[in-house]
C-alpha cells in the first residue's frame, strides 16, 4: 500500500533532503523513523530535492509498506522517533499510482529577507538580512518580468544535468511587513518546476534591481541570451522554503 507523508523541516542541520555520504540529511533521518516504525527499510521519496540548509514547511513524501497501522497515525508515530526539527504534519493512504515527485503540478518555495541595518537573532535563522536599500515598488514590477515560460539557464547553477531549462512560472509574489527595526520581505514563486538554485539566483536579481544594481534590460537579456553577468548574487540557503506542493486534488 502507498502512504503519503507532508513534512516540514528546518534545514539548517542537514545537508539537504537526499541520503549522501559524509552529512546527515532529512532522508536519512526520516527513513531510519520508519525503519523503527515498520520494522523494516523502505524508500523514502520527496516531490524534490531541497539542498543543504533548505527548509520545508509542505515537503510531500510517499512510501510503500505492508502495516497495520492506521494511514492517519503515522504522522504520531513517527514523530515519537523524530528529532523537533523534523515532524511530519500529516499522513494519509495514497493511490497505488500516486508520485509525489512526477504528480507534481505546482511547487511554491518563499524566499525571505528582512532589510535592517543589524542582525535579528530571531530572524536570521530562516531569512538573509539586507543591509542595502531597496525600492519595494520596484521589487514587486521585477516580479512581473520572471512570470510565464522562459528559459532559466542564467538561474541555474553551473554543472547542472537537465534536458532543458525551460521552466514556467506561474506567479511570484511579494510580501511586506514592518517590525520592530526591520521591513521583512516575502518572494513567494509558483512554478511547474525549478532548476537547482533557481529561486536563490531569482531573489538575489530582483533585489539587485531594485536596489539599482541591475537594469531592466539586464533581465530582459538574462532571460532571452542566457547571460549569467546579467544577474544577482545566488542568495544564501537559508532564507528559503519549500512551502507547499499541489497535485491538483486533495491529498491530505
Amino acid at each position: 500500500m502507498r502512504y503519503a507523508l507532508l513534512v516540514a523541516y528546518d534545514g539548517t542541520n542537514y545537508g539537504g533532503w537526499q541520503i549522501q555520504k559524509n552529512t546527515l540529511t532529512v532522508q536519512e533521518v526520516l527513513t531510519d523513523a520508519l525503519e523503527k516504525t515498520l520494522g523494516c527499510r523502505v524508500a523514502v521519496t520527496a516531490s524534490g530535492r531541497t539542498d543543504s540548509g533548505v527548509h520545508a514547511a509542505g515537503q510531500v513524501c510517499h512510501f510503500d509498506a505492508q502495516t497495520s497501522i492506521p494511514a492517519e497515525k503515522f504522522a504520531d508515530a513517527l514523530n515519537f522517533r523524530l528529532p523537533r526539527d523534523i515532524s511530519v504534519l500529516k499522513s494519509a493512504a495514497a493511490p497505488d499510482v500516486f508520485d509525489c515527485s512526477r504528480g507534481a503540478k505546482k511547487k511554491t518555495y518563499c524566499y525571505r529577507v528582512y532589510l535592517s541595518s543589524h542582525i535579528s537573532p530571531l530572524k536570521d535563522r530562516y531569512a538573509e538580512r539586507v543591509n542595502y536599500p531597496v525600492d519595494l515598488n520596484k521589487l514587486k514590477s521585477a516580479a512581473k518580468m520572471f512570470e510565464g515560460e522562459h528559459d532559466f539557464k542564467a538561474y541555474c547553477a553551473s554543472g547542472s544535468q537537465v534536458k532543458t531549462t525551460v521552466r514556467e512560472i506561474y506567479s511570484i509574489e511579494v510580501k511586506t511587513g514592518e517590525t520592530i527595526g526591520s521591513t521583512d520581505v516575502g518572494i513567494y514563486v509558483t512554478g511547474n518546476g525549478f532548476l537547482y538554485n533557481m529561486v536563490r539566483t531569482l531573489a538575489g536579481t530582483m533585489l539587485y534591481f531594485a536596489a539599482g544594481r541591475l537594469s531592466e534590460a539586464d533581465i530582459l537579456r538574462s532571460l532571452e541570451r542566457g547571460d549569467r553577468s546579467s544577474v544577482g548574487k545566488t542568495m544564501p540557503a537559508k532564507g528559503l522554503t519549500l512551502e507547499s506542493v499541489d497535485y491538483g486534488f486533495e491529498l491530505f
